[in-house]
């Protein structure tokens, strides 16, 4: 159900966040090299190559009393760095479940890294900005 927004400039009561639900999504970027060994000999995707990623996480839930947000971000940000961390300056391919680094399974196997720190994870978003190109795995619960 959606929350009826009321006018703050005569309720000032309306602006409490306590018991509201707000997803907040915080994104960091790293640096990765690929390819994509199935194609064809002269296809470019086959040829070692390399993309500049924004790695995203949303979080969902009802602010607590007393704390006035649903998570810190500095700690979702600490966290979703971690995983960025995993695969800066790597070869993709050489990790565990991303021998075929396709955006879809670099954003599984992030999600699947970033869940046990984010129970209240929602979606994991993953893209190449320079090729206006996103891929987002909603998390079920």
């Amino acid at each position: 159900m959606a929350t009826e927004l009321t006018d703050t400039q005569t309720d000032r009561s309306s602006l409490s966040v306590e018991g509201q639900v707000f997803e907040i999504t915080k994104s960091v970027t790293f640096e990765a090299a690929h390819f994509m060994g199935g194609k064809p000999v002269g296809h470019p995707y086959r040829n070692l190559h390399g993309h500049s990623f924004r790695l995203s996480a949303t979080v969902a839930g009802t602010v607590k009393p007393r704390e006035e947000w649903v998570q810190d971000f500095s700690d979702l940000t600490e966290i979703l760095q971690a995983t960025a961390n995993k695969l800066d300056h790597c070869l993709l391919n050489e990790i565990e479940g991303l021998d075929v680094p396709t955006l879809e399974r670099i954003c599984l196997w992030a999600a699947n890294d970033l869940k046990p720190s984010l129970p209240r994870l929602k979606s994991v978003s993953l893209e190449r900005p320079s090729l206006n190109e996103v891929c987002r795995l909603v998390v079920a619960d």
